[in-house]
């Protein structure tokens, strides 16, 4: 297997990124008036939005979409996962560089390239911005129906998304692949943002130590700020297990998948992420740091297509 495990730092946004500079919070309060309501001088006394609220956050990323995607109708349950739409979209600058990478220096945009978001949720975030910045084919899968009906009425609703995005039902809680990829499908690149904790307990504590940072204050029964239901923020084994699952499951569906990849917020879960692809026999691994703001994270992406099989894919699927 070989292996590109790039020194991990803490940086800006990805240089397409739209929101590397300082939000345009005049544009935006013009996107979403109400977003007004929730502006104030910070500690240093320059408007800003309450990073805190729920309410605001939503708000502000309603606005971010409305503003710098084109997008003008998001909306979904409140208790969903909120995402924040710079680091989402840092995902899909860099997945775009890695098969940039794979093509030849050739960045591939439109109908050439099929994602599958694993996880897709109520609010359809990767593939609104996949659609948006490359236009791009998805497949959004989720195992909640009411994600995927809230995923599907956003779609309905922002003609440039209509016929880029299918959405498929999980079925069973063990499957991740299985039951969502057909024998037919060829994927460029899957994507996947894993749930994080492993239990409800977990979960809440890191929500205490989040708001804690966010207002300054401590708080004993917090509101998420981004939301999110349990099924995408907890599952058994937490972000180590679901990607052990995947990389396992992905062994199946080696000639489907030219990429596979997924976050992986842990460092600490590095090592045996890397043990786990060897012992699958990939053929080869990226890891590539991101970092907004104070948090620093990593995309891990695999292949299990030989060098031959690569080339084929390229002829076939890519070429101009």
């Amino acid at each position: 297997m070989s292996s590109e495990k790039k020194q991990e730092e803490k940086g800006r946004l990805h240089l397409r990124n739209r929101n590397r500079e300082r939000y345009d919070l005049d544009a935006l309060l013009i996107a979403t008036p109400e977003l007004s309501n929730y502006v104030k001088p910070n500690k240093f006394g320059v408007d800003s939005v309450d990073f805190s609220n729920p309410v605001a956050v939503k708000l502000l990323n309603t606005a971010l979409l409305s503003h710098y995607y084109g997008i003008k109708s998001w909306e979904f349950p409140d208790e969903n996962l909120c995402p924040p739409i710079p680091g989402r979209a840092d995902y899909i600058h860099y997945i775009a560089d890695l098969l940039c990478e794979s093509n030849f220096g050739r960045l591939p945009h439109g109908n050439k390239i099929t994602c599958l978001d694993v996880g897709v949720g109520a609010s359809c975030i990767y593939p609104i911005l996949g659609v948006t910045e490359y236009n791009w084919n998805f497949i959004g899968a989720d195992i909640n129906e009411n994600s995927i009906a809230s995923a599907q009425n956003i779609i309905n609703n922002n003609v440039q998304l209509s016929n880029k995005i299918e959405l498929r039902l999980q079925k069973s809680s063990k499957d991740i692949f299985y039951g969502i990829i057909a024998l037919e499908d060829k994927i460029d690149m899957t994507l996947c943002n894993p749930p994080f904790h492993a239990s409800a307990e977990e979960a809440q504590k890191g929500t205490l130590r989040k708001v804690k940072n966010l207002s300054g204050k401590p708080i004993k029964t917090p509101e998420l700020n981004f939301a999110g239901i349990s099924n995408e923020l907890i599952c058994d084994g937490g972000e180590h297990q679901f990607i052990h699952n995947m990389i396992r499951e992905s062994k199946k569906f080696a000639a489907n998948c030219f990429w596979f990849s997924t976050l992986v917020s842990k460092q600490s879960n590095l090592k045996g992420i890397y043990k786990a692809l060897d012992a699958i026999g990939a053929t080869d691994v990226k890891t590539i740091p991101m970092g907004t703001g104070n948090k620093s994270t990593r995309i891990v992406a695999w292949t299990l297509l030989s060098k031959e099989e690569q080339k084929e894919w390229k002829a076939t699927k890519w070429k101009k």
